[in-house]
């Protein structure tokens, strides 16, 4: 078996999320406790209770879903569950929980850089009037004739047909209105904070970049991939410009998971909650192998 962990991006969380870990092992357990101890608050409670409303902010739920993914690999550590893993690659601030499984940095090093990263992006978010949009059913080419049009970027290619574009929250909506003259069938409105993946972030990548200047990488233990390219990234230094980069780039999700089963990868482990990548690799390759684990009952599944 070659094994790929899959880890979460925002919009994938959810209240709940992490508690039967936190209740059954230990393991886990010792990461809530951590990620308490290094944020200075109390991620877990806003996990298990709540409110949505709090847990939705990007400064909480990027920490969120890092924290639920590596809370997740020390539960099946623990279990005797984890076989070798060949491959690791995340959505968005996930790559910075698969940076973290492969040993890039430690875990509070990790927790910060993405508690930092979250902070940076909701101040861009609060800062500019930014959004998004979801066209379903589209080629690449159409979608970039779009963007070119009204101004916005491709934020996400998620999976074929299913593309994230970004930029002005009213240049998104001209676009939105205009969609269907332009030949495009389906084109939703998201409701979101802010314009991820554009250069409305751009002061957000830029005190990124700034705060890395200070957090040491190191070579990752097995490969990983970059949402920048979709291809691998192994040189302490190319990870770190790849994640500074891809604040303000495209996520190529797409590109990532082809390059991971072309890599030769035999099954895919999802860690976080919702099964959100299982279902964009179903619309990618049929053929994929993909095991979703989201709370303690799925580790024995």
């Amino acid at each position: 078996m070659a094994l790929a962990l899959i880890f979460s991006g925002q919009g994938a969380q959810k209240v709940g999320m992490g508690r039967t870990l936190h209740e059954h092992s230990p393991a886990a357990r010792a990461v809530f406790d951590e990620a308490n101890r290094v944020l200075g608050w109390d991620l877990a409670k806003l996990c298990f209770e709540g409110p949505e409303a709090d847990l939705t902010q990007t400064k909480i739920c990027q920490p969120a879903l890092y924290v639920h993914g590596l809370a997740l690999l020390a539960a099946l550590k623990e279990q005797g569950k984890l076989p070798e893993i060949n491959y690791a690659l995340g959505l968005s601030l996930g790559e910075i929980t698969a940076c973290t499984a492969a040993g890039v940095f430690d875990f509070a090093t990790g927790l910060k850089v993405v508690a930092e990263r979250g902070r940076l992006m909701q101040q861009a978010c609060e800062q500019t009037t930014g959004g998004m949009a979801a066209i379903i059913g589209e080629e690449r080419a159409k979608v970039q004739e779009l963007c070119n049009e009204f101004d916005i970027e491709a934020a996400n290619f998620n999976a074929p047909g299913q593309i994230i574009v970004s930029g002005e929250k009213s240049k998104v909506g001209a676009a939105v209105a205009a969609a269907k003259d332009r030949g495009i069938k389906k084109i939703i409105s998201l409701n979101v904070a802010g314009a991820y993946h554009s250069r409305l972030m751009e002061p957000a990548r830029a005190a990124f970049a700034a705060y890395l200047d200070t957090v040491t990488f190191a070579a990752p233990r097995f490969t990983i991939f970059t949402n920048t390219t979709g291809q691998t990234v192994s040189a302490p230094a190319d990870i770190k410009t790849a994640l500074v980069r891809q604040v303000v780039s495209s996520v190529l999700w797409e590109d990532c998971m082809r390059s991971a089963a072309a890599a030769g990868t035999t099954v895919f482990w999802e860690l976080g909650p919702g099964a959100v990548l299982a279902g964009l690799a179903k619309r990618t390759d049929k053929a994929w192998v993909v095991k979703s684990f989201a709370e303690f009952a799925d580790l024995s599944a």
